[in-house]
C-alpha cells in the first residue's frame, strides 16, 4: 500500500471529489491532484463489478499515468448509507467532477442542484460526449466519434487515403484539460460571490474550440478546410521532407524564415522564384516547390540538416519516435518523465506536468491507489467510528 506523504502545493487547500472514470475526467481531476489537492477517487465496492477501476489494467501504464496523486474510496452511491457518506464529503468538498451519461447524477440523487443545497459553495463538473442537453445528450460519446463528427478528421491525414483520426485522444484529453481550467475559473470567481456553480462542456465543443483556425477559416470565410497531408494548410513551406536516412520537419512559411531556409540550402535563387517569392504564391504553388526542396534535402542526413538549420535559424526538427521522445536531451532536461513508487510495480515514470511554477511546483507523490485503499482513513476523518465503518462495509455501502 502507498504511503500518502504531506500535501503541499498552490492548491492544497482544494478538495476534490473524483467521480469520474475512463480519460476525459480522469484528464481533468490529474490537474489538481498533482498541484496539490486532496482528490478522493470515488469508487465502486469490489462486488459491484463495475469497471471504473479498468479492471485488469489497473496496474498498466494508462491507469496509472491518469490517477496518481489520488486517495481512494470505495462506497455504493445506490445504497442509502453509501449516499449519506457521499452527502457528508460534499458538505466539506470544493468540487465534484463527474462524467457520467447525462441522466445518471439525477437517478442517483448527486446532480448540482441537489449537492448545492447540501455546500453552496460547491463547484461541479459535469464531462459529456455532446452536452448536457439537445438531441444528442443521451448518446455515447467517445473521443474516435467526436473526432469525426466535430471536423477534425475531415483536415487531418492525406486526401489520397481517405479521413485519418488523430494518433492519441485528443478530444477526451483537450476536453479534461478545458474542464480543469473552467473548475479553477469557478473556483476564482467564488471568492467574490461565494458561491459555486455547475460547470459544464462536452468533448465535441472541446474539439471544435482545438480545431481553431481551421474552423474560424469556415465562420469568418466560409471556406471548407480539406486535407493537406503533412503540409500545413495555408503556411508553406511547412511539413515533411525526406533526406537521406529519414525525414525532417521543416517550417518555413513566413518571408523572412523562408529567406534563410533558402539561404542554407545554397539555394538563393528560390527566394525571388517568380513561382514561390510571396506566401500567396507558395500556398498555390506547394506541390512544385515541395518537389524541388525534397531533391535538395534527401541529399544529406537529417543530423546534418539539423545542424545547417540551427545554425541559420531555421525551424526544424526531427520526426521522433516515442522512445527517441524520451531520449531527447532536451525532453530530459525538461523533466518530462517523473518518477514513482509503486508497491507492486516497483519504480516506474509517468507523464508529469507540462508547465511549471517557479515558488509552488508539482509534486508526484504517491502511485495510483488500489480500489478502495482509503476508505477507512477517509471515514474516520470524518468521524466514523471502527464498528460503524465495519457494518457499512458488511451491509456493501462501501
Amino acid at each position: 500500500m502507498s504511503t500518502q506523504t504531506p500535501r503541499r502545493g498552490p492548491l492544497a487547500a482544494v478538495k476534490v471529489l473524483d467521480l469520474t472514470r475512463v480519460r476525459a475526467g480522469p484528464a481533468c481531476v490529474r490537474q489538481f491532484a498533482d498541484w496539490g489537492a486532496d482528490v478522493i477517487k470515488i469508487e465502486s465496492p469490489d462486488y459491484m463489478e463495475v469497471s471504473d477501476g479498468w479492471g485488469g489494467l489497473r496496474d498498466g501504464p494508462d491507469f496509472q499515468n491518469l490517477h496518481r496523486n489520488k486517495r481512494s474510496l470505495t462506497l455504493n452511491l445506490k445504497d442509502p448509507d453509501g449516499l449519506a457518506v457521499f452527502y457528508q464529503l460534499v458538505a466539506e468538498a470544493d468540487v465534484v467532477a463527474e462524467n457520467f451519461r447525462p441522466d445518471v447524477k439525477f437517478r442517483l440523487g448527486i446532480d448540482y442542484d441537489t449537492l448545492a443545497k447540501i455546500n453552496p459553495r460547491l463547484v461541479y463538473a459535469s464531462i459529456s460526449g455532446f452536452g448536457q442537453d439537445g438531441p444528442y445528450a443521451k448518446r455515447p460519446g467517445f473521443d474516435h466519434i467526436v473526432q469525426g463528427m466535430a471536423g477534425l478528421m475531415s483536415v487531418n491525414g492525406d486526401p489520397a487515403h481517405g479521413p485519418m483520426r488523430a494518433g492519441f485522444a485528443v478530444a477526451d484529453v483537450g476536453a479534461g484539460m478545458y474542464c480543469a481550467m473552467a473548475i479553477l475559473t469557478a473556483l476564482i470567481e467564488r471568492q467574490t460571490s461565494g458561491l459555486g456553480q455547475w460547470v459544464q462542456i462536452s468533448l465535441l465543443q472541446t474539439m471544435i474550440a482545438m480545431l481553431d483556425f481551421q474552423a474560424a477559416r469556415w465562420l469568418f470565410l466560409h471556406e471548407i478546410p480539406g486535407q493537406s497531408g503533412n503540409d500545413h494548410p495555408t503556411s508553406i513551406p511547412t511539413g515533411v521532407y525526406p533526406t537521406a536516412d529519414g525525414y525532417i520537419n521543416i517550417a518555413a512559411g513566413e518571408q523572412a524564415m523562408y529567406r534563410r531556409l533558402c539561404l542554407a540550402l545554397d539555394r538563393p535563387d528560390l527566394v525571388e522564384h517568380p513561382e514561390f517569392n510571396s506566401e500567396a504564391l507558395r500556398s498555390q504553388n506547394r506541390r512544385a516547390l515541395n518537389d524541388v526542396l525534397s531533391a535538395i534535402i534527401r541529399t544529406r542526413s537529417t543530423s546534418a540538416w539539423i545542424a545547417a538549420f540551427e545554425r541559420a535559424s531555421v525551424a526544424a526538427g526531427p520526426i521522433n519516435k516515442i522512445n527517441e521522445v524520451f531520449a531527447d536531451p532536451q525532453v530530459q532536461h525538461l523533466g518530462v518523465a517523473q518518477p514513482l513508487r509503486h508497491p507492486r510495480l516497483g519504480d516506474i515514470d509517468v507523464v508529469g506536468q507540462p508547465f511549471s511554477l517557479s515558488r509552488t511546483p508539482s509534486q508526484l507523490r504517491t502511485a495510483a491507489p488500489d480500489r478502495g485503499e482509503h476508505t477507512e482513513r477517509v471515514l474516520r476523518e470524518l468521524g466514523y467510528p471502527s464498528e460503524r465503518i465495519a457494518a457499512l462495509r458488511a451491509k456493501g455501502a462501501i
